[in-house]
């Protein structure tokens, strides 16, 4: 299903009955993504375009519930990433 185009704020703002995270690459407190995935749930991961997130956009995303999180030490391209936290969720969903 695709659906409509819709503002960051918009989408943030969405209620949503999973577990939400913003990846990104800015240098403050982040948690792993693989460990705070919990097995059979559903997950929003928001990965960024190229050159990441604003400071803002990231500020906004964490007051709106969203749990900061790393994919790794390594810096990702955008469509690496997605891949890469699509994985790890699938990773931990096989192991439940």
């Amino acid at each position: 299903e695709i659906s409509e185009a819709i503002s960051f704020q918009e989408f943030i703002q969405q209620e949503q009955n999973e577990q939400k995270f913003i990846a990104h690459c800015e240098e403050n407190e982040k948690k792993s993504l693989q460990k705070e995935l919990e097995p059979g749930k559903n997950y929003t991961i928001l990965i960024g375009p190229e050159g990441d997130f604003s400071s803002e956009e990231i500020k906004s995303a964490i007051k709106a519930g969203f749990v900061p999180v790393t994919l790794g030490n390594t810096r990702l391209r955008t469509e690496t990433a997605a891949i890469v936290a699509a994985h790890t969720a699938a990773l931990i969903n096989e192991f439940q």
